[in-house]
């Protein structure tokens, strides 16, 4: 059984996916604004959603921080650049299948 967890690191604006410490997937992304930055800190998924319309792309993944999540795009350049409100951004093929390897309750770690 994995043992996964997230790391999203900010100034690299990059997604690691790890598996009891080694990096199993790594995914670009687009993180938020100088005005609304994307938080750094400890968190988990709570909750996720297939197409949830609008600007999230294909999947939403809740963290434990309110309005904030992983979630896809309508705008595929957006990726790899500072855009968002604070969430953290993926190509839609990439949410889906990180979504698929993650449960509920996956730790997240967000750090400049």
């Amino acid at each position: 059984m994995p043992n996964y967890r997230i790391i999203v690191d900010l100034s690299d604006r990059r997604l690691y996916l790890l598996d009891s410490d080694i990096v199993v997937r790594e995914f670009p992304v687009g993180i938020g604004t100088m005005l609304t930055q994307t938080p750094a800190g400890d968190y988990t998924i709570i909750n996720k959603q297939v197409n949830p319309g609008g600007p999230y792309g294909a999947m939403w993944m809740g963290l434990s921080r309110p309005h904030y999540g992983i979630h896809g795009t309508n705008d595929p350049s957006s990726i790899g650049k500072l855009v968002s409100h604070g969430c953290i951004r993926m190509y839609n093929h990439d949410v889906l299948q990180l979504a698929s390897l993650v449960p509920i309750s996956t730790r997240v770690t967000i750090r400049p």
